[in-house]
């Protein structure tokens, strides 16, 4: 199956930090790679070389088969950009807004127009296409973000955290349509902070930290290698923390965590039946009180924690607002 996006050894620096430190990673044609991963990981550090708004300081970056620092004008002609914050004009209109970027893709009035429409409708913005984008709401704007992003009908979209800061309704609608894209045959790559959102969407995850891959596969595959349980429960009082970690310590296969906001403390274990009996008998032992004791599969939460461990929050380059790209505009 052909490449869709291929990077080998990418490194980019921005004086004396480094962003990306040697990032392997592809996706085939029609798929959806989604890359997970901190603030600062170096997320945004890759859309921005793929669609070519920053040159690589040394590797190999393309995208259906185009070398971005060779064949950049190829790539601008056959993707979509959206990036963390949606790039529209709030003074025009919905219908105005994804007009007037189909015009900007040299589209002809009478295809932007029928391309707009259909657009509208598809993105459920029809009823509001003729209100100034001010008096959107968050979820209506990505949509119409995105739209915009669609009109030169790219072959492979780039989405940079598509649903951050949107509500639980406005972030499933988004799931929904990339969904449908990629059925279509989209090739999709979208950089989030959701575990859930990777976990639903991605064919393929690549989780980084640090400008580095640390781990990829399927979420399927990313489970299995916990190869463990999962007990959790919460203490009723805060003082009990470190006596509740000594005590279940024995009986997890990696080091417990404890949540300072919930009182939880999760533990790893390698049989589940086994470790809950153990950790109930040792917390009753140690006379301590804990509530809403449960034993599960692991998450993609678990594997993200298992993997990145703390990683710091730094930002590598200042975000602009304006992110669009495609057919040389």
């Amino acid at each position: 199956m052909a490449k869709a996006i291929e990077v080998i050894d990418l490194v980019k620096n921005f004086g004396s930090v480094r962003a990306l430190s040697g990032i392997t990673l592809s996706s085939d044609e029609g798929k959806i790679l989604g890359i997970l991963g901190p603030n600062g990981a170096g997320k945004t550090t890759i859309i921005r070389v793929l669609s070519t708004l920053l040159m690589p300081d040394s590797g190999m970056a393309k995208v259906q088969g185009w070398n971005v620092a060779e064949q950049p004008q190829k790539i601008r002609e056959t993707i979509g950009l959206a990036g963390q914050y949606a790039a529209l004009d709030e003074f025009q209109t919905g219908y105005e807004n994804i007009f007037m970027t189909g015009r900007l893709y040299g589209l002809d009035r009478t295809e932007a127009k029928k391309r707009t429409e259909a657009l509208l409708k598809k993105l459920d913005l029809g009823n509001a296409a003729k209100r100034p984008v001010s008096t959107y709401s968050g979820g209506m704007r990505r949509r119409l973000d995105l739209g915009a992003c669609l009109i030169g009908r790219p072959s492979v979209l780039f989405l940079d955290e598509p649903t951050t800061g949107l509500d639980p309704r406005s972030r499933l609608d988004i799931w929904n349509i990339i969904r449908e894209l990629a059925k279509q045959g989209t090739s999709i790559l979208l950089t989030t902070q959701y575990l859930e959102e990777a976990d639903q969407l991605a064919d393929k995850i690549v989780v980084i930290g640090e400008g580095k891959v640390i781990a990829e596969g399927t979420s399927s595959e990313l489970k299995a290698r916990l190869s463990s349980d999962i007990i959790e429960f919460r203490l009723v009082n805060s003082v009990d923390r470190l006596a509740a970690l000594r005590a279940v310590a024995p009986f997890a296969k990696q080091a417990p965590t404890y949540d300072e906001t919930t009182l939880q403390i999760r533990v790893p274990v390698r049989d589940g039946s086994t470790g809950l009996m153990d950790i109930v008998g040792a917390l009753n032992d140690a006379r301590l009180k804990v509530t809403a004791l449960s034993l599960r599969q692991p998450s993609l939460d678990d594997v993200f924690l298992s993997l990145m461990g703390k990683i710091p929050q730094k930002e590598a380059v200042p975000q602009t607002k304006s992110r669009r790209h495609g057919n040389g505009h």
